[in-house]
């Protein structure tokens, strides 16, 4: 296959559906190439009891409100797969599934995009792919017999009845899966510093404007307050607050070997182990755009707001604050997302397009 579009999006989750509908919006010409055979991005793939941090009213795209969630507590993860199917739909996106990119170069005039199945010619590209593809996972000394799987792999309590289980990290992941398993395996809680807890009272839209009034500050020239790090790690949503407050999460130092029978601390101290759960973070899924040589020491692009600084016609859009406040969070992409259409547009001189107006904001 060989076609071409003012804009190319990678990556259909979240970040790439609100690039879509902002580049709507502009007028641009564009196609969504997307891995996965289903709607709902990474949301679609972890754990059976994960849940957003804030109410429906504060996790949505833009253009259209998500759904109030019908049962108990803030949206599940399901919730959140039903709604971004549904606005894929609603403002009819051009999306093609089961296309993975592979690589992005530059051809002078423009840049063309290789996926497994053929190639697109595009005067500009957004990068949307996230992180969830990219897990991390540390080094440690020794050769541990158990079960070792990362926070991606992590589904229930129900596949850990009874076992011995390590849960490594301090952040909200670890927070989360060590309190799920509560009650349903023995777990120890790992982390490399004292877990560090939000305010109680702070949610998904507190971050978000924590996050916005940082990145305002750092573009004054202000002294970086350290934004919504400079709080804490972990969110104390529900289940966190309640296996914390029942004791449940005490930490323990971070471990400097993983023996056949389990960690083993440098004061000698041992613990048998069935299991080793990592949840030691992500890194950005960007090796589809190692031909262009754009990538820091530190892994990320260098950007300014989301244009890649050594190449213009390409955005980062969704990876993390370094291209936008909040930005790989659902209320807070579709700001970023904004800029780079506006950014694209003004790039490509504003030319007609063929896709469609935005449907009618107010259609339910």
């Amino acid at each position: 296959m060989n076609d071409s579009a003012q804009v190319v999006v990678i990556g259909g989750g979240q970040a790439g559906l609100a690039a879509g509908y902002h580049l709507r919006r502009a007028g641009l010409d564009f196609t969504i190439l997307d891995a996965q055979p289903t709607p709902g991005g990474a949301w679609s793939h972890g754990w059976n009891s994960l849940r957003l941090f804030s109410p429906a009213r504060h996790s949505s795209l833009p253009g259209w409100p998500m759904p109030v969630h019908p049962g108990e507590g803030h949206p599940t993860a399901e919730h959140v797969v039903d709604y971004l199917t549904a606005y894929e739909k609603r403002y009819d996106l051009p999306i093609h599934r089961g296309e993975t990119v592979t690589a992005v170069e530059s051809t002078g005039d423009g840049l063309l995009v290789t996926s497994d199945s053929g190639q697109w010619h595009a005067g500009a590209v957004i990068s949307a792919t996230g992180t969830w593809w990219r897990p991390f996972l540390p080094t440690v000394p020794g050769a541990f017999a158990g079960r070792q799987l990362h926070a991606v792999d992590y589904r229930s309590p129900g596949d850990f009845a009874d076992q011995r289980v390590v849960v490594v990290g301090g952040g909200n992941s670890g927070a989360q899966i060590a309190a799920d398993l509560t009650g349903a395996a023995h777990v120890t809680w790992v982390t490399r510093r004292p877990p560090r807890y939000l305010p109680d009272d702070i949610d998904g839209r507190a971050l978000f404007d924590i996050a916005t009034r940082r990145r305002h500050a750092l573009d004054r020239g202000e002294e970086d307050t350290a934004g919504v790090g400079g709080l804490g790690d972990i969110v104390a949503v529900p289940p966190v607050r309640a296996a914390r407050d029942q004791g449940h999460l005490t930490p323990h130092p971070m471990f400097t070997r993983l023996d056949p029978d389990g960690p083993v601390w440098a004061d000698g101290h041992r613990a048998h182990a069935d299991t080793v759960i990592w949840c030691t973070g992500f890194r950005p899924a960007l090796t589809h755009l190692a031909p262009l040589r754009l990538r820091a020491a530190d892994g990320t692009v260098p950007t300014d707001g989301t244009r890649a600084r050594g190449e213009p016609r390409l955005h980062l859009l969704g990876y993390g604050d370094w291209t936008g406040p909040a930005s790989a969070t659902l209320i807070g992409v579709g700001r970023t997302a904004r800029d780079a259409a506006a950014d694209i547009s003004d790039l490509l001189g504003g030319e007609p397009h063929h896709g469609g107006a935005v449907p009618d904001q107010r259609r339910t």
